[in-house]
């Protein structure tokens, strides 16, 4: 039998690899009871190594907060240049496609270089700042209430021009996939809108790294299996491809 140092480095190892862990995986795994797993779980959210949820574990907490565009342009700039890169070349000549708001997003609009004419529709002001001056690109810049965090715009008058049209694709930076819950965002406003930008669309694409994977913002956007494609960096689990690959979600790791 295994003592409890065995135990818990099991199952620190697991979530390192997978990025969460069931209770029932872990009982049946060590040959122990469920009850034992979550003593374990509790030992070691109480040491800070996990964040305990409802059957499960992940590395730290999956609730995300509300932090600025500016703020998250510093973290994970390698990857998210490299998903902007894999996510420019998904795109096609008579395109007219969606841009929310939000850093992966202003990666992404710095690779655009279209040869042919591009329409982009854009909540977002910074990315129409990026994309002016560009060529072959004609944007439609939403209006509405101005949200400072994200740089970006909301409200009633933005959801009501969306209405108005329809764009093939839709690409699409989030807060957090989680299995269960679905696709986030960490503003509720925001979360109505992408819904909205979604019903415009023909096809959503969502761009996020590797670290957004088992996060929750507080705006459920959807279930992850209204996603057509997810274009995210190397670090995604092994455990997360293999649900969105049942789940039919293309998957493009950049």
């Amino acid at each position: 039998m295994l003592s409890i140092a065995e135990r818990h480095k099991y199952i620190i190892d697991t979530l390192n690899k997978e990025g969460f862990v069931k209770v029932i995986d872990i009982a049946n795994a060590l040959n122990i009871t469920t009850v034992t797993a979550r003593k374990d779980l509790k030992q070691l959210e109480e040491k800070g190594l996990l964040y305990r949820t409802h059957g499960s574990a992940s590395p730290a907490n999956p609730h995300i907060g509300d932090r600025t565009v500016t703020e998250k342009e510093k973290i994970r700039i390698i990857e998210k240049n490299s998903i902007g890169m894999a996510a420019a070349r998904l795109i096609e000549e008579n395109d007219s496609v969606i841009m929310n708001s939000g850093s992966t997003i202003c990666s992404f609009a710095e690779q655009i270089a279209p040869q042919t004419p591009l329409r982009v529709v854009t909540s977002s002001l910074k990315v129409s700042l990026i994309l002016g001056e560009k060529e072959n690109i004609n944007i439609l810049q939403l209006g509405g209430r101005y949200r400072t965090r994200s740089m970006s715009v909301i409200g009633s008058y933005t959801l009501s021009l969306l209405e108005k049209i329809t764009c093939s694709k839709l690409f699409l930076g989030v807060d957090g996939v989680d299995t269960e819950f679905g696709v986030t965002t960490s503003n509720l406003e925001e979360a109505e809108l992408n819904i909205a930008m979604m019903n415009a669309s023909l096809k959503t694409i969502v761009l996020c790294d590797s670290s957004k994977f088992g996060r929750k913002g507080f705006g459920k956007i959807c279930n992850i299996d209204k996603i057509d494609t997810i274009v995210t960096d190397s670090g995604i689990p092994e455990s997360m491809k293999e649900v969105l690959e049942e789940q039919g979600i293309e998957l493009i790791i950049a």
